[in-house]
């Protein structure tokens, strides 16, 4: 559906009461989320060019007031074109990426861009904390201009177009009244300035991609899919800005020994028929190392141990969950002869009291499917 045929209000998902502060709280959020730099999603794009447009009228009293009353067909009789960005818009589109915008001079001046890493660790390093080295792009300052994009030693003027303010307004009258609509200027590209001689290291950006590697420590405790947030090891930000942070997402690989719910940890032992029926001492894996477990006899199948403060550590809190052990019982797949005369031996003198149910039996078991 194109864009014209969408409301505003629905876009943002707002009330079409919503006072300003609302709408721009909806759209930096929405900003966030879908900027193409940062979403994934295949649409992003065109969602965000529909948002930023959205807020683009609803953010100016004149157009909301004139899609109110006349809808899109309102605004295109206005002379209203989707795109033209005033330096409020702008700057409401920075700060929702960079955070707060430095406005001096009539321009913005944004801390850097943030910036995403990933790293993978096992179960067993995610138990007690690890320090990985994260290798990541970022930009930063440019040695050679300081940031400013000119050669050193070459002229830099103010911007014939714009006077050095940086942005042009253009007023245009139609019969719902006179609009002023403000834009970035075209030839500076909103800096306000005019660099005669680009810097040859940069090409006049003021900052050039760098290849970083930083040590992270990872805490105990963490959970597949957190973030750490590296403050300020971000993209470097316009001269006397911040720079952006970095956010390293974690994965923590399966363990094939284990499963993790919350800080608890499930994993399972088989005993032989044998083992469960007079008793055993087995080495079961733990998050430390193996630990021998004295099971004793009659130990039935679908039995759980508990061992306590064997599980995960409680992130960034105190204390460890458990560790539950399931047990399962092997029963022989093939039997020698002998071995056959003595089981049906067996069975022969067993009474009701060799088969009696234990207790506890029932409750263990629903604690195993829990």
């Amino acid at each position: 559906m194109a864009t014209t045929e969408r409301d505003y209000y629905e876009l943002l998902g707002v009330a079409r009461s919503a006072d300003e502060g609302e709408i721009k709280k909806a759209f930096r959020r929405l900003a966030r989320e879908l900027h193409p730099d940062v979403s994934d999603a295949p649409d992003a794009q065109e969602r965000f060019r529909e948002v930023v447009e959205a807020y683009e009228v609803l953010s100016k009293a004149e157009t909301r007031e004139l899609y109110d009353r006349y809808g899109h067909a309102g605004l295109r009789s206005g002379g209203f074109q989707p795109g033209h960005f005033d330096f409020g818009s702008l700057s409401d589109l920075f700060a929702a990426f960079f955070g707060d915008d430095l406005i001096g001079g009539g321009r913005v001046r944004a801390r850097g861009a943030d910036v995403a890493a990933e790293v993978e660790i096992e179960l067993v390093e995610a138990a007690h904390g690890v320090t990985r080295e994260v290798p990541f792009q970022a930009a930063v300052t440019c040695a050679q201009c300081g940031g400013d994009g000119a050669e050193p030693g070459s002229e830099v003027t103010t911007c014939a177009t714009c006077g050095g303010a940086g942005r042009l307004q253009q007023v245009s009258r139609s019969v719902f009244g006179e609009f002023v609509r403000t834009q970035a200027c075209p030839t500076c590209g909103g800096s306000g300035r005019r660099i005669e001689k680009p810097c040859a290291a940069c090409d006049g950006a003021g900052r050039v991609l760098e290849e970083r590697r930083l040590d992270v420590e990872i805490p105990a405790g963490i959970h597949d899919g957190q973030q750490i947030r590296l403050t300020g090891a971000g993209h470097a930000g316009a001269p006397g800005a911040r720079s952006g942070d970095a956010y390293v997402r974690v994965h923590v690989r399966p363990d094939d020994r284990f499963v993790r719910e919350g800080d608890d940890i499930y994993t399972t032992v088989s005993l032989t028929m044998t083992q469960a029926a007079l008793g055993a001492t087995v080495a079961i894996p733990t998050l430390d190392g193996d630990e021998e477990i004295d099971f004793e006899a009659g130990t039935q199948p679908g039995a759980v141990v508990v061992l306590r403060g064997k599980g995960m550590p409680v992130l960034q809190g105190l204390g460890r969950g458990d560790e539950r052990v399931l047990v399962g019982v092997v029963v022989p797949r093939h039997v020698t002869d002998e071995q056959r005369r003595l089981l049906e031996e067996f069975d022969a003198r067993a009474d009701e009291r060799t088969y009696r149910p234990d207790e506890g039996f029932f409750g263990k078991l629903k604690s195993a499917f829990r």
